[in-house]
């Protein structure tokens, strides 16, 4: 007998880590009801990262504030969905999950905001420790889909995206086939944030030791902490801050050799596109939100505080379970990742 679910609705409208994260279980779904038309839910800022996930057949792009939400029930509602499944797990998410009059409204148990109360199916989340990826995957095989062997992280290899990175680094004055580490140094937290100087000692370091160039990357919104480090540094690096939409983020990430990075949505595009990735950790926690799949490297100062989730420290030595990581450290990572394990020079 063939399973009538035709139509889908995945509501996971942010932000750009945790989309990442839900793209394993769109995979399994789209295995699970391979006849099915899927739309996504997602915030309008993040709508282009999504058009670039195979699986995908149409992107339901909500605009900020209340009314922005509201304003796209009635064509939710037209498209008659066999299936609502709510990653997000918020009021707003279960409650538009309810709106669009489905039947069938998939999401967790321990979801919060009451949105559980929208869901005609709640799945059950064991107690400990586990990643968002595994998390949100107990949803797809709740419905009958296997659980994969390796998490299928799908982005559309377009070849306007390659043409697009491609004349980028072009203009930076990086040759096709040449290495180059990436530097993400801002996070949406404060507290994830590995402070400026350190980020400038370990990017130093890296250019004179292996001479390799150092590639600043992020939104246009964090310029000035691409800028706090690069005023520090006594070598020149490339500023691609501002420079890249984040539909292109999964094309440039591929370039990289190594991504050196906060806790943040770019680590998490890089694990999924298969570039190594150095990763600074304070406040949260890896185990749940580092970047997934093997040969990643985590650093963090073990500070019996961590983690806190906290976006503002109150310990004596503020912020110590990052600033407790040295330059050092990440870059004898670093080396790790690209094979060349050695000193790491001086200036």
């Amino acid at each position: 007998m063939t399973d009538p679910v035709r139509r889908i609705l995945l509501i996971k409208p942010s932000s750009l880590g945790d989309i990442v994260h839900a793209m394993p279980t769109l995979a399994a779904l789209r295995e699970r009801f391979p006849q099915a038309d899927v739309t996504w839910l997602v915030k309008r800022q993040w709508a282009s990262l999504v058009e670039v996930i195979e699986g995908v057949d149409q992107i339901c792009a909500v605009e900020q504030g209340l009314m922005g939400w509201l304003g796209e029930v009635p064509d939710l509602r037209a498209a008659r969905f066999d299936l609502v499944v709510d990653l997000q797990g918020l009021f707003r998410s279960g409650a538009m999950a309810w709106l669009t009059g489905c039947s069938r409204r998939v999401g967790f148990a321990n979801a919060r905001e009451g949105s559980p109360y929208c869901y005609t199916q709640r799945v059950a989340v064991p107690a400990g420790s586990m990643h968002a990826v595994d998390r949100y995957l107990l949803v797809a095989e709740a419905l009958g889909a296997a659980r994969p062997k390796a998490p299928r992280f799908d982005f559309i290899d377009r070849a306007e995206d390659r043409s697009a990175v491609g004349a980028l680094l072009a203009a930076a004055g990086l040759a096709a086939a040449s290495p180059w580490v990436a530097m993400n140094v801002s996070a949406r937290w404060e507290t994830k944030r590995w402070p400026p100087q350190q980020f400038a000692e370990a990017a130093d370091r890296l250019a004179v030791a292996q001479g390799i160039p150092i590639v600043f990357m992020g939104g246009p919104a964090e310029r000035p902490e691409t800028r706090a480090v690069m005023a520090r540094m006594r070598t020149k690096a490339i500023d691609l801050t501002g420079q890249t939409p984040v539909g292109l983020l999964p094309s440039l990430l591929r370039h990289a050799a190594v991504l050196v990075t906060n806790d943040s949505g770019p680590m998490h595009i890089a694990a999924a596109v298969g570039t190594p990735v150095v990763a600074l950790f304070g406040p949260t926690d890896p185990v749940k939100t580092g970047p997934y799949g093997r040969g990643h490297v985590v650093l963090s100062n073990p500070v019996e505080c961590r983690p806190c989730f906290r976006r503002e420290c109150s310990r004596a030595v503020r912020l110590e379970c990052l600033t407790g990581v040295t330059s050092e450290q990440v870059v004898r990572a670093v080396q790790q990742q690209l094979g060349q394990v050695g000193t790491s020079g001086s200036l």
